[in-house]
């Protein structure tokens, strides 16, 4: 039976506009890669790509001549960006790699479609549509691996990584999203034997594989096996061993929160160095400090005292996402009781300023620093019960 897909990108006045273009330019055009394999399993759609039976030149007048704003954003491998109020379209050649170094590729144009199929990554990512939406298997095993959710390799697994390392890392990534049940031995194998090859790659491009991965619903399968063949240690040393990536899924399912990268990477290095696993992965400045929120504290939140001071010190979302890394962490189920006491311990605010201590006759200097953060542990000792006048009553003891 034929697929088709359907969407509202798909009959999007700048759609049909960009490819009636390249049609009326001599090409035929066909949608390709993440908007046909996210159409069929129901996900929404974010870019548009359009794979040309033309050399990139033909693409640029085609699309020039209809009056379409054109950026050269690949030329060199024969990919171009038509732009159309807010929608952008990336459009390739039919292509061929001639050379790889595991980075890179030379490339020739084509207008063979298997050929251009054959250069991919996945099967999944080798489907085609033509521009009413009727989907085109090119392999032939694209479609049936998609509906079994079957991440594989086109062709030999080894082959395929050695044209581009990262496809170490989105053969992982897109078991996460798109997979289910076990790993393809043959790529698990070839992955194992190839990871040396990521340590070419930038580390900018291995942290955003990494994020996207730890954003999916359930990346436990994959970050296990990228711990046992070896790869998560090539990437990140400071990965623990054996991290408990299903008991925080399920600790998240059981308090109903969407996946967090930055919890999930959290659990991974536990008490690892935060600034070496952000430059390991060249996290952001926000990324590295709600990493920082997430690093498990030196006591046990197991109790009403305990949930309330991690809300405090690190904020309701960091303090609840500790709670859940510690949980899975020591194999204990998740009391979700702790977490609206980790919601009200946030809310505390430290009732003795610096103007108090100022005011209570103490010299300006580093001294009122520490007189406040006694205080603070004073005060939060007592589970935040002592008021300002008792707090006050205990400067000396804290001076």
């Amino acid at each position: 039976m034929t697929e088709t897909i359907r969407g509202e990108w798909l009959n999007a006045t700048e759609t049909k506009t960009v490819i009636a273009a390249l049609s009326d330019g001599g090409a035929t055009p066909r949608f390709v890669g993440g908007c046909v394999r996210d159409a069929l399993v129901g996900r929404a759609i974010h870019d548009i790509d359009i794979a040309v039976d033309v050399e990139p030149d033909t693409t640029v007048s085609a699309l020039e001549n209809a009056g379409i704003r054109v950026i050269p954003t690949g030329f060199s491998h024969g990919t171009v960006t038509a732009v159309i109020g807010k929608r952008n379209f990336e459009i390739t050649s039919l292509r061929k790699d001639i050379e790889t170094d595991g980075r890179h590729a030379k490339v020739t144009y084509t207008k063979d479609w298997r050929e251009d199929a054959a250069r991919r990554d996945f099967t999944m990512n080798a489907l085609y549509a033509t521009p009413d939406g009727t989907v085109i298997d090119v392999l032939g095993k694209s479609l049936s691996d998609l509906a079994a959710r079957r991440v594989r390799f086109i062709g030999n697994a080894a082959d395929r990584i050695k044209e581009d390392y990262l496809r170490i890392l989105r053969l992982f990534r897109f078991h996460a999203w798109y997979g289910d049940g076990e790993m393809e031995p043959q790529a698990l194998v070839a992955c194992a034997s190839l990871s040396g090859g990521l340590a070419g790659l930038s580390k900018e491009r291995i942290g955003s594989e990494m994020l996207k991965l730890l954003a999916a619903p359930k990346p436990a399968i994959a970050t296990d096996m990228m711990f046992q063949t070896g790869v998560l240690n090539v990437i990140l040393p400071q990965v623990k061993a054996n991290p408990a990536m299903a008991a925080l899924e399920a600790a998240e399912s059981r308090i109903g929160i969407s996946p967090n990268p930055i919890r999930r990477l959290a659990m991974l290095i536990d008490d690892a160095d935060i600034v070496t696993v952000g430059r390991a992965l060249r996290l952001s400045n926000d990324n590295l400090r709600d990493l920082r929120d997430r690093k498990p504290p030196a006591y046990a939140i197991n109790d009403a005292a305990s949930a309330r001071r991690i809300g405090y010190k690190r904020g309701d979302a960091a303090g609840r996402d500790v709670t859940l890394i510690q949980a899975a962490n020591t194999g204990r189920p998740l009391e979700t009781r702790l977490v609206p006491l980790i919601i009200e311990g946030s809310k505390n605010v430290m009732p003795v300023k610096a103007g108090d201590l100022l005011e209570a006759g103490m010299e300006p200097g580093p001294d009122i620093g520490k007189a406040l953060d006694e205080i603070e542990t004073m005060w939060i000792e007592s589970d935040f019960t002592l008021d300002r006048a008792t707090l006050l009553g205990g400067i000396g003891r804290a001076a």
